[in-house]
């Protein structure tokens, strides 16, 4: 298996597995509550949702920062998948292994981006893997848990959502753009320099967004539905697949500087280029 599309595939399949599990073991998106109903229309007409589960067991990692046995077991699958079919590979993962090396192949795993958001049955979360060689991004797959839509790409190939190419939206006036963002919920001490963006950027534009989950955020920017994004701070295994998406779909990911995105702790800024630079321009100084 050397090809990088073996490898994509290869990602997809460990990505399915993971999300396969953590469908099994979610916790309930809601139901509805009451019995009444307008005339001529029976309770048991609605729409089903599946009932609540038993509440799972949080565990804090540091301030605002949860983990559960599901990311821990939804990384085992994903690294035994990874390290039977692509021997000699390395796995970073959030949970299991988070230190990053940049020799030889690696694989780049967030296992459960959005675990907040899974934990209050906020149906917003994904599986993030990526390939990196030698520290070159080469494939990556994010996987919408919930919608069961699966994004990819590889370098030099291109995007996609399932066989639909991805390209980044074409808007360039940033009244009708919609940007998506992420708070410094982790980092509080940077909270005021975030507010300070927030509310120059606001204003501006058709919207900003905030759904919890990084990898899904540069999915919408890939598949064109936000037109930028901003946060300061993000770790490689909540982009890693993302910046390849949004550069495969003609976008830009950097940093609040300029320069372009890296596999560490930082900052990142994305979207199509006119709105790349209109945010670049927003966020200096800041």
């Amino acid at each position: 298996m050397n090809s990088s599309i073996d490898l994509l595939h290869l990602a997809a399949r460990a990505a399915d597995r993971a999300g396969h599990y953590i469908r099994s073991a979610e916790m309930s998106v809601g139901r509805y509550v009451g019995t009444s109903a307008s005339e001529g229309t029976k309770p048991t007409d609605l729409p089903t949702c599946r009932p609540t589960d038993p509440p799972l067991t949080w565990i804090s990692k540091g301030h605002h920062d949860w983990v559960t046995e599901i990311d821990r077991t939804a990384e085992s699958l994903i690294r035994n998948l990874l390290l039977e079919e692509a021997p000699g590979s390395r796995v970073t993962g959030e949970e299991l292994s988070p230190d990053l090396v940049h020799e030889g192949m690696v694989w780049i795993v967030d296992p459960l981006d959005g675990t907040t958001n899974f934990l209050h049955g906020y149906p917003q979360y994904a599986v993030s893997i990526a390939l990196a060689v030698d520290g070159e991004l080469e494939a990556g797959v994010v996987l919408d848990v919930n919608r069961e839509c699966l994004y990819g790409a590889v370098r030099g190939k291109g995007a996609w959502l399932g066989n639909t190419a991805l390209r980044v939206s074409d808007i360039s006036d940033p009244a009708r753009a919609l940007l998506g963002t992420g708070y410094p919920f982790k980092q509080l001490e940077e909270l005021d320099r975030y507010l300070e963006q927030f509310r120059r950027i606001l204003p501006a534009t058709s919207g900003v967004r905030r759904a919890g989950s990084a990898a899904l955020d540069l999915a919408d920017v890939a598949a064109g539905r936000l037109d930028g994004f901003w946060e300061l701070q993000l770790a490689p295994w909540d982009v890693a697949a993302g910046i390849l998406l949004i550069r495969e779909a003609g976008g830009l990911v950097t940093d609040t500087a300029g320069a372009p995105a890296s596999l560490r702790q930082g900052p990142v800024v994305a979207g199509n280029p006119a709105i790349h630079q209109w945010l670049l321009t927003q966020l200096r100084g800041t």
